[in-house]
């Protein structure tokens, strides 16, 4: 089904930086009423003033925190009175916790994770789908991660999260087939963002991106654009990546070997419990900060 973004009322979450602020300004350079949402909000109105100056409509700034339980509720219902519905949901906010099983256990940091990255979205789709299929149209995109296919010691509890997201997805797709109401996975391998500096910082995670091509946000943004506007169901990216979703099981048997020859890197004695994100430790906190000056001296 071909879909036309102009004129459409998109919410986006986690907006503030990454995947979702270049999905945010690709979206909007289509002519898309965007509500964009974060926890930061001078990124979110920088952003916001960014699309304004390169003439698209000016987004909706909605802060809200999605590790917490009830928030993501609360955000459909600002979003829809802001903008007086919403036409396509990109569930892409998104953290981690960085830390061995035995160290994290059922914390407070694990549990954030699935807060932000699975039930969030599940609050959203429950908040908006309904008025979706009153209008009888409308699109769902939930952000998954190739890294459901490929874990690594000390990620589990992104990994998992994502690979519950993408099972959610699928069964979403079930739920709504034979309805105009689509939905589409995206699924994202490595690309260069903060996200990817602060897991660089996770107990082993030396040779995690050992052989894998680093993708580009706006690249990205730009595929995950026309792949919504031809109707698709999913979308790998890096394209090189694909064979990895039809070959799950080959993935996994490598990701372990690479596992076993990293072994001697790997220290697991560390036990170190890392939050991700712009509320992150100060590890992570750092880590962000450096991204961003590199990336301001090479741009």
């Amino acid at each position: 089904m071909q879909r036309t973004i102009a004129g459409r009322r998109v919410l986006i979450t986690g907006a503030s930086s990454g995947i979702g602020r270049a999905l945010a300004l690709a979206l909007a350079a289509k002519g898309a009423r965007l509500a964009v949402a974060a926890r930061t909000e001078s990124a979110l109105l920088t952003l916001a003033a960014e699309i304004t100056a390169a003439g698209g409509i000016t987004p909706v700034v909605l802060v809200t925190d999605l590790s917490v339980p009830g928030n993501a509720e609360a955000l459909a219902h600002r979003a829809v009175t802001e903008l007086g519905g919403v036409d396509i949901l990109v569930n892409n906010a998104g953290v981690g916790c960085f830390g061995f099983q035995w160290n994290v256990g059922d914390r407070e940091e694990g549990r954030e994770v699935y807060e932000t990255n699975f039930w969030s979205p599940l609050a959203l789709i429950r908040e908006l789908v309904p008025q979706m299929r009153a209008r009888g149209t409308g699109l769902v995109v939930n952000v998954s991660s190739l890294m459901q296919l490929r874990t690594w010691p000390g990620l589990g509890y992104y990994a998992s999260s994502k690979s519950a997201l993408a099972a959610m997805t699928e069964t979403l797709r079930l739920e709504l087939m034979g309805s105009r109401i689509g939905v589409m996975e995206l699924l994202p391998g490595p690309v260069d963002t903060q996200f990817l500096s602060e897991a660089a910082h996770s107990p082993g995670a030396r040779h995690i991106l050992k052989n894998l091509p680093i993708g580009d946000t706006e690249k990205l943004a730009v595929a995950a654009v026309r792949a919504i506007e031809q109707g698709r169901r999913r979308l790998v990216y890096p394209r090189r990546l694909v064979a990895a979703l039809y070959l799950p099981m080959l993935v996994r048997f490598k990701a372990a070997r690479t596992v076993r020859g990293a072994a001697a890197d790997i220290d697991v004695d560390d036990a170190r419990v890392l939050r991700s994100g712009s509320a992150g430790d100060p590890v992570a906190r750092q880590a962000r900060a450096e991204w961003a000056l590199a990336h301001r001296r090479a741009s």
